[in-house]
């Protein structure tokens, strides 16, 4: 027979799962990159972003199966870092795009 409520609890754990992964990836990104390329694209230290993005991933480790509040702040950490911080550095080091090159020119 289905159950509602297990199906639910099943989602929910594949959702907290990515959120994790998630936040993994970010952590890892900010340990692997050099500390003078977050000085250079005019972000906050590499100490600050690996506190940020450990901070994040502990918030999601502990959130494992549920979706509250802290879950939701680790993933907004981990989302800030990858969108803003990322590209910025990825652009310092020379393995990003910094050109703002549409496919038919510039936009």
């Amino acid at each position: 027979m289905f159950n509602l409520g297990q199906a639910q609890g099943y989602v929910m754990l594949v959702l907290t799962l990515a959120a994790l992964v998630l936040e993994v990836f970010a952590f890892v990104h900010a340990l692997r990159t050099r500390p003078d390329a977050f000085v250079a694209a005019g972000k906050r230290t590499k100490q600050f972003w690996m506190a940020v993005t450990g901070v994040a991933v502990l918030l999601g480790f502990v959130s494992l199966g549920g979706l509250g509040l802290l879950a939701i702040l680790g993933v907004v950490a981990a989302g800030v870092y990858l969108a803003d911080v990322r590209p910025a550095v990825e652009t310092v080091q020379g393995r990003g795009n910094s050109s703002n090159q549409g496919p038919y020119g510039p936009w």
